[in-house]
This record gives structure tokens, sequence and C-alpha cells, in this order.
């Protein structure tokens, strides 16, 4: 199985990399926060792989560090959350926020996620509050204008929070929301201020 990739990063994309390796094109599905890890297409890159196999298909999950993969991995372990809602997971909440909600049972925090309800929130808690060992965590503290004038940062921001399963219309008014007041325009702090604000 594929556990890691060293090679040239062709493309990349809010949910998406893809990475040149002796001249074979990998496609690895990544989160948002490996994504703001990524360098420049062109440059060097390396990734943590998770090979999914299925009976009709394989597929490739990549990560930015160690503690992302792990976490990837115990999530698919709890019932009812596959890869694609694991990824999701992972890109609603920064890793150290998530294990850190995981743990003091912060299920209100989870369920903002996108595509997770509370069972799944109270599932994930139940199942992997004392399985968390070795990850490092913090608690967590409780008539449209064209999208062409969001900018190159404010279109990643809205690719991501579309392939989280937000509306569009709704993912940009919360984009502008969070820059006007006075969020970075930088990729993850107006992602994760977007979609606090995209409900």
């Amino acid at each position: 199985m594929i556990a890691f990739l060293r090679g040239t990063l062709l493309e990349k994309h809010p949910n998406q990399a893809i990475v040149d390796v002796g001249g074979v094109g990998y496609d690895v599905a990544i989160p948002v926060s490996t994504f703001s890890a990524l360098p420049e297409a062109g440059k060097q890159v390396e990734l943590r792989v998770h090979t999914h196999v299925r009976e009709d298909a394989m597929a490739l999950f990549g990560f930015a560090s160690a503690d992302e993969k792990a976490l990837f991995e115990k999530l698919i372990a709890v019932s009812g959350i596959g890869p694609k809602l694991a990824i999701t997971v992972l890109s609603g909440l920064a890793t150290p926020e998530l294990i850190g909600a995981i743990r003091t049972g912060q299920v209100n925090l989870l369920i903002r996620i996108p595509g997770v309800g509370k069972k799944t929130a109270e599932r994930m808690v139940l199942e992997l509050r004392d399985r968390l060992e070795g990850l490092a965590g913090v608690t967590p503290a409780a008539g449209q204008p064209a999208a062409e004038t969001l900018g190159v940062v404010g279109q990643d921001v809205l690719s991501a929070l579309v392939n989280l399963g937000c509306g569009r219309p709704a993912a940009e008014a919360a984009i502008r929301k969070a820059r006007a007041g006075g969020t970075p325009d930088e990729f993850e702090p107006l992602f994760r201020r977007a979609l606090e604000l995209v409900r």
C-alpha cells in the first residue's frame, strides 16, 4: 500500500493535490489544512498517505503531518464515518482544535462541521475520547456580487466551502463578512472564519 509520496506538486485545490512521482501523477484527496501547508505548483512536496481500498475503487488520502493522518485513520474507524466525511471533519476544524473538542466532549462544536450531525458527533466523542494518546490537541474556545471579486484566496476558500456542502451564495456572503470583520486575507484564517459564519 502507498503510505508516503514525495514528488513535484502538479496541481493543488482545497480538496485535491496531484503529485508527480517519477512520471506518474497521483491524485490525492486532502483536507483544507494540508492544502494551506502545500507549496506552489511546481515545487517538491511530501505527503503522508492513507490508501483506501474498496471492491470497486482505490483512493489516496494525503496529509501534511503525521498527526493529521493518525487522526484521519481514527476517524474512519468510527461507525458511520467514511473517508470523505473524515476529510470534511479534518477540514472543518484545525487538527489541534478537533482533538481538543473530542477529548472534552464539545459536541456543539463538532456539529458545526458540515455533514456532522449530533449522533455522529456523539459517536466521535464516545469512540475516540480515550484513543487520542500521542496526538497534540488544544481545548477549544467555546443579489450576489460576482464571484470574481473574491480574488484568488477568496476563490480557493469558496471552492473549499462548496466542497464541504455549503451553498455558493451563502459561502460568498460569509467570505465577504469575514473580510469585513478584519480576518486576514490568507487561506486558512479566512476559511475558518467563513466556515463559522456560513450558517
